[in-house]
């Protein structure tokens, strides 16, 4: 199978429970709940996207290992490479699974949750946007951009993980948001306060 990927880079994994380790993110292209265009994203399901994933390079599953494996510190263990999107379960199979496995890599997946595992993953996230269904429901770890309207906390209080976070939403309201999350986590100590920690390092 041939997979479109917008970027792949090396960098430190900025949120979540990996916060600080280093990464490479193989960012796919294309969505399902937006398609990337500015014109579109009144109408799309999940509005408040700030990743540019639109367009990118083809690849096989041969050829996205050795672009991770050239991208990892020489001679360094401790492989960790990161699935994202977009939506990157729109494109991820068991084949490209099972070659980043050979390679020695642990595989990390960011999802929004609405599309099954194709195989075994080490270490998946899950982000639920707006009113979409949920394919996954465990995960070992729950990401939830807040405020949004018709995605209340309240309503993944039984979504099997180890960890919540709130993810306060970027854009004009952020102090806001960060106060309405930490106060929030304050009343609900089941969530944790999440930040995204590469803005603040200046890192992709």
């Amino acid at each position: 199978m041939a997979y479109t990927v917008h970027e792949i880079f090396l960098t430190l994994q900025g949120e979540g429970r990996n916060l600080g380790r280093v990464a490479v993110f193989i960012r796919f292209a294309g969505c399902n709940l937006w398609s990337g265009r500015e014109e579109d994203r009144a109408t799309a399901i999940c509005r408040f996207c700030d990743t540019e994933f639109r367009g990118g390079t083809r690849h096989d599953a041969a050829s996205l290992v050795r672009e991770a494996e050239a991208l990892w510190p020489q001679g360094q263990q401790g492989r960790l490479v990161v699935l994202t999107g977009g939506e990157p379960l729109l494109q991820v199979d068991a084949a490209l699974l099972d070659a980043l496995h050979l390679a020695g890599f642990t595989v990390a997946l960011e999802t929004n949750g609405t599309l099954p595992l194709p195989g075994p993953v080490d270490f998946v996230c899950v982000s639920p946007k707006s009113t979409t269904t949920l394919a996954l429901h465990r995960a070992d770890e729950l990401k939830l951009v807040h405020p949004q309207s018709d995605a209340p906390p309240e309503r993944f209080a039984d979504f099997d993980a180890p960890v919540r976070w709130l993810s306060p939403m970027d854009g004009p309201d952020l102090i806001r948001n960060m106060s309405l999350c930490a106060n929030y986590c304050l009343e609900h100590p089941g969530w944790r306060l999440n930040i995204q920690a590469h803005k603040v390092w200046k890192l992709p």
